[in-house]
Formats: structure tokens, sequence, C-alpha cells
């Protein structure tokens, strides 16, 4: 088991880590199993921190009808990179995935040679797995699929929408901080994302960015897949060329089931990160040095345009876990 975050939230949502077929539990009537796709490649990171304190704080609203329907929910998070752990959809277990972001590049067969957030040396072993859960949860209607950052780029690479692209010189190299997104017309549209709309007439909509790699279009959109973000040009007044966040199906009703961006919509409020990174040092999880460098994008965090930021981090993430999630456990 994971080390549990602060006693408050630990109480409502067990958390496992999954990396052998021997570390999973027994199924379990009345446990709702939601499957965390940890893409971090072994290192520790705040990201899949966030996710865990998302589903965390979901279940804690969700705790009177667990209590009177006699559910939990179990979030079990699965090594995939680093131990070739990928959950398998046909067992029927899991119908929430929700996938981190992680280092180095989107094909792990370039990681031998090249350099993202860190040097990743990895076996490649894991991804025909994961193309085939990718290939389930897209055809299973009561499933559904949400993810960030690294777990975009390879719903790209699988669906053939985008590849990913070495951010050069011309682009000002990795992007790291407080960047902005272009709505498409489709997502401005949109039952759930036409949200953003009001926020989207006055331009771009922030976002927390930390990447190496653009995902360029191919060229290749599937039916029922959905651009609903671009990055913003550089003037911030038209769409740029990179791919930021990407439908690839969705509900009857509107709710997208299958969704991801190329950004960090999980990392909430100043405040709350600061909670988490003390966590993790306390547990041992991050050295001093980690942490000190985490801290120090705090005051970023706390920019002009936070409570824009967050209200984006709801709508593209948070509350899309939380909807799904609540539709589970009143199912």
């Amino acid at each position: 088991m994971l080390d549990p975050l602060p006693r408050k939230r630990a109480l409502v949502a067990e958390v496992l880590r999954i990396e052998s077929p021997g570390d999973l539990p027994s199924p379990e009537n009345g446990a709702i199993d939601v499957a965390l796709l940890d893409m971090n490649c072994g290192y520790s990171n705040v990201g899949h921190e966030a996710i865990v304190s998302v589903l965390q704080d979901a279940t804690a609203e969700l705790a009177p009808e667990l209590e009177r329907s006699g559910r939990r929910v179990r979030v079990l998070s699965y090594a995939v990179r680093d131990k070739l752990a990928v959950p398998d959809h046909r067992r029927g277990r899991h119908r929430l995935y929700v996938g981190t972001g992680g280092p180095g590049h989107l094909d792990p067969r370039r990681n031998t040679q090249e350099r993202g957030t860190a040097q990743i040396r990895e076996d490649p072993a894991w991804e025909p797995p994961l193309w085939t859960l990718f290939d389930a949860i897209a055809a299973d209607d009561a499933a559904a699929l949400y993810g960030v950052c690294h777990t975009f780029g390879l719903l790209c690479r699988w669906s053939g929408v985008a590849e990913p692209v070495l951010r050069g010189p011309e682009k000002g190299g990795p992007m790291s901080g407080i960047g902005t997104d272009m709505l498409t017309p489709q997502a401005l549209a949109h039952p759930w994302f036409g949200r953003l709309a009001p926020l989207a007439k006055h331009g771009p909509v922030p976002v927390l960015e930390s990447r190496y790699y653009d995902l360029l279009p191919s060229g290749t959109m599937p039916p029922g897949a959905t651009p609903i973000a671009y990055e913003s040009s550089a003037a911030g007044d038209i769409p740029g060329d990179a791919l930021t966040m990407l439908e690839i199906a969705r509900d009857p009703d509107g709710m997208p089931r299958v969704f991801a961006v190329n950004s960090h919509p999980e990392i909430g409020a100043p405040e709350r990160v600061a909670e988490l990174l003390a966590s993790m040092l306390a547990r041992g999880t991050i050295d001093r040095a980690v942490y000190e460098a985490r801290s120090a994008m705090l005051p970023m965090l706390r920019d002009d345009r936070r409570d824009e930021r967050l209200f984006v981090g709801r709508v593209v993430f948070a509350d899309l876990v939380r909807e799904r999630l609540a539709q589970l456990v009143r199912g």
C-alpha cells in the first residue's frame, strides 16, 4: 500500500500500488476500483499525489452515499512504465481510469538516447498492452479515461492524431510555467467544455505547463475524436500548431468519456500543493532538495490568473473525475 495522505482523506479511499500481478487485491463486492495509470517510470511526482488527492476528495464528498450503499473506493496505482504493470480491461474490474504525466520521450524506444525531463531507460514492452487497454476503453461505453501530460501524448500516438516533436529554440525550448491554450470552436459549442466559453471570450485560457515535446497533428482525426484546444500563438491571438486537449469519445449526454490534456490541471491551489509536498517529504518519497525545488514553483501558482487557471483545471480534469466516480457510486 502507498503511504497515506493526511489521515482525514486516507480514511475514505484505500490506495494500493500495483507492480506485479501478485499485488492485485482480490475483487470485492462493494469495492469500486479506480485504475491510476502511473507513467512516472519510478520517479516520485507531485502530479501523481495530486491525482490521488483529487480522488480522495471526490470520495470524501460521496462518503454519505458510499456508507448508505455499503461501498468503498480503492485506487489501484499501476506502475506502467517501470514495472510493466498494465490493467487488463477484459476482467471488467475498472470503469474509471486516470493517467498521470511522466518524464522522457513519448516513444519508449527513444528513451535510450533522448533526454526529456530526465534520462530514462525503459523496456518498451508495456506499450502493446497499453494500446490494447486504450482500444478496450474506447470500445466500452461503460468505461472512461482521463489523462494529463504524458498520458495525453500516449493517447495521441495510439490514436494516430499527433506525434511528439521536441520543442526547439525557435519555440523557446521546454515549456514550464503558466501558459495559455486556445479553445477550438468545437470546444466552445461542446455540452461540457462550453462552460469555458465565457472565459474564452477574453482570449486564451491559462493552464499549468511542463513539457519538452509538442504534439503536432498528423492530419488524422478518428471518428468521434474532437480537438478541444491548441496552444496559443506567441501573440496570444490565434491557435498555435501544437494540440493540447483531445477528446476521443463522449457519452450520449455530452460528457467526455476519453479525454486528456497536455498540461497539469491536477496541480491545484498552491496551498494544496504545499500540503502534498510536505506530506511527501515527511514520508520520505522525496528528499529535501526535491522538496525545495518543487516548492519554488508555489509563487508562480499564485499569479494574477490563479482563479481562472483553477477553474479551467476543474472543468478539464477534476470535475470529470468527480462526476464519473459519482456515477459509479450511484450506479
